[in-house]
């Protein structure tokens, strides 16, 4: 195991240095840059931009910023925003809770209701449980999130108004109250997790299926157990092996949904962070938040790796 995990983490270093040579390149192409943005005043002369730019380090050429900003990282600093001048480390460190609180929650959603789903709807094929657990995985998985998170707003905070349009807490509230955070999280993990729902359905049922094929079932089935529990006992702990490789699979997609969920909702965290740095050009609070993400996803896809062989005890890592 020892030596396993220490080839993934020698692996992820070229993949991490790679993802941020792209993303800088990416975010410096696109047209305009933080000067032009953040000096838009008819009252600013060439000379005014022109010593901005240099205060930026923007007259460089492109490598030689990318080199700067990675001699930074290296010391652990992501260096300070263009746009409120305050290090990238306190910015991404306020709006990265609200983030995991909002991932998280949607993710515990969809484990909740896919498994069982999925489960029922392989126990029991092509029964009317199975044909609805199918039906709600092509309508999670063929609705795109935007739409999803227009309807419910209409219906629950402009028809019904039992749920807040958006934020994180009541304005105006004196403290952060639980209850008004879980009235808020509603809709945003709601919205978050139907996608996720559709294709960990579908795919439980498939796993559940081709487990229940297997021949250590069969013995089971043929000790006397009822063939509940064969499933829940026996079946459910092989099939998650694929639900396990889905959930390391979908973290990025995860994260590029809470991108879009937290603009609609004025969520505040990563997503609409890094929106408002991308709109803005401000290249340390993007690259601060891609080195985030880029860790996290990394690692995220090591532990999925680990937790194989808990769940599996034929996998080994030699």
């Amino acid at each position: 195991m020892g030596r396993f995990l220490l080839k993934r983490f020698l692996l992820i270093v070229p993949v991490f240095f790679g993802i941020t040579i792209l993303v800088y390149l990416l975010a410096t192409l696109a047209p305009g840059n933080a000067v032009d943005i953040l000096m838009a005043d008819p009252y600013s002369t060439l000379a005014d931009m022109e010593r901005k730019r240099v205060e930026l380090g923007l007259e460089l050429p492109v490598y030689v910023q990318y080199w700067n900003w990675l001699v930074q990282l290296l010391q652990g600093n992501l260096g300070n925003s263009f746009r409120t001048y305050l290090p990238v480390w306190s910015m991404i460190g306020i709006r990265i809770v609200p983030t995991l609180v909002l991932t998280v929650s949607a993710t515990v959603l969809t484990l909740i209701i896919s498994i069982p789903l999925g489960t029922l709807a392989a126990y029991r094929p092509y029964s009317p449980g199975d044909y609805f657990s199918t039906g709600i995985s092509f309508v999670g998985v063929s609705t795109p999130n935007f739409f999803i998170a227009l309807v419910l707003i209409y219906v629950f905070a402009v028809k019904l108004r039992i749920l807040p349009m958006g934020g994180m807490f009541d304005t105006g509230s004196a403290g952060h109250n639980p209850g008004a955070l879980v009235r808020h999280i509603i809709m945003p993990a709601v919205v978050l997790s139907i996608q996720q729902i559709g294709a960990f359905t579908r795919h439980m049922r498939s796993s559940v299926l081709e487990v229940l094929g297997e021949d250590y079932i069969r013995t089971a089935k043929s000790k006397g157990l009822s063939n509940f529990m064969v499933v829940l006992k026996h079946g459910m702990r092989n099939a998650m092996i694929p639900i396990v490789t889905l959930l390391g699979v979908n973290i990025p997609f995860l994260i590029g949904g809470a991108v879009v969920t937290e603009q609609i909702f004025g969520w505040p965290g990563l997503g609409s962070l890094m929106v408002q740095s991308i709109l803005m050009r401000d290249y340390p609070v993007i690259m601060g938040i891609t080195v985030v993400l880029s860790i996290a996803v990394l690692i995220g896809n090591i532990v999925v790796d680990v937790v194989y062989g808990l769940l599996d005890p034929r996998i080994r890592y030699n």
